[in-house]
């Protein structure tokens, strides 16, 4: 959930104490448009920012819409003040949302060109205070959020494996987790991910492994009924290699750590237009 304190800080953070720039007098109405395709997210976001300004929203478009340049997200009506203040703080929001759900996108379709069963799934590089809206901004491209936090599963890394060998990790982690968490184990070599496997592992991520490796990986794990995750680097472009190596899931830290922001204009007045108000600077 986007709460009240979550938009108090953006907006403090954007219109300080002494926001002269923005003291307009009246009533207006807004509009956001895209300057070029995109498939959309943050529209919850921003409708909390103008919400809390005591603006009316009003949405054209919903998560995961593929979008035109040119093409209305949603529109505004209320204090011109009220609504100049939050305009670029609505802006950015979606923008940056929309940008993963794009990427997202992209590589969903990659995927499909060599496997309809694949997972596309983000992972923990977020950033700080904006995990839930980039999180839903995978959903809206079509990927898989991975783990939301640290509690929602244990994943066993090369750090925890240099302290206490696999197996030793692996034990340590199933005597303390619930029946119902997963335990999820990092291997960076082919032998190491049936030993996973045999160790209790329900997930074995294939780490920085080649496609060649990875489906070599794959078919080791044939017997087992684990899901094998490749991950490590993977960029869209790689997407369909990885994907014809039978995993089940590929995670991309790019989804949300890379993505470029998708390029919006939000435009006040009744004939405003996209491009057309300077307040989009």
């Amino acid at each position: 959930m986007i709460t009240d304190s979550d938009v108090e800080k953006w907006l403090t953070e954007d219109v300080g104490h002494h926001d002269v720039t923005n003291q307009i007098p009246g009533e207006t109405v807004g509009t956001l448009y895209a300057t070029e395709p995109a498939t959309v997210a943050g529209l919850e976001a921003a409708t909390a920012v103008f919400d809390y300004l005591d603006c009316e929203v009003e949405r054209t478009v919903g998560p995961g819409d593929r979008i035109e340049a040119g093409d209305p997200l949603l529109s505004v009506s209320g204090p011109a003040r009220e609504m100049l203040r939050g305009e670029r703080v609505a802006v950015n929001l979606v923008g940056h949302a929309s940008g993963i759900a794009t990427r997202t996108a992209r590589a969903v379709e990659a995927a499909r060109e060599e496997s309809r069963e694949v997972r596309i799934a983000a992972t923990r590089k977020t950033t700080p205070g904006l995990r839930g809206l980039e999180k839903r901004a995978v959903v809206a491209g079509g990927g898989d959020t991975h783990r939301l936090d640290l509690s929602h599963m244990v994943m066993v890394k090369d750090n925890h494996v240099a302290e206490m060998g696999l197996e030793g990790a692996i034990d340590r982690f199933r005597e303390r987790v619930s029946f119902v968490t997963n335990v999820e184990v990092e291997v960076e070599t082919v032998a190491d991910a049936p030993r996973a496997a045999a160790a209790g592992a329900d997930i074995v991520l294939l780490d920085n492994m080649a496609p060649a490796e990875v489906t070599e990986a794959v078919s080791r794990l044939a017997d087992s009924a684990v899901l094998a995750e490749a991950s490590g680097g993977i960029t869209v472009e790689d997407v369909p290699a990885y994907a014809a190596t039978g995993v089940d899931v590929i995670s991309m830290g790019s989804l949300t750590h890379s993505a470029p922001s998708t390029d919006l204009s939000f435009s006040t007045g009744e004939d405003g237009h996209a491009g057309d108000c300077p307040h989009n600077r």
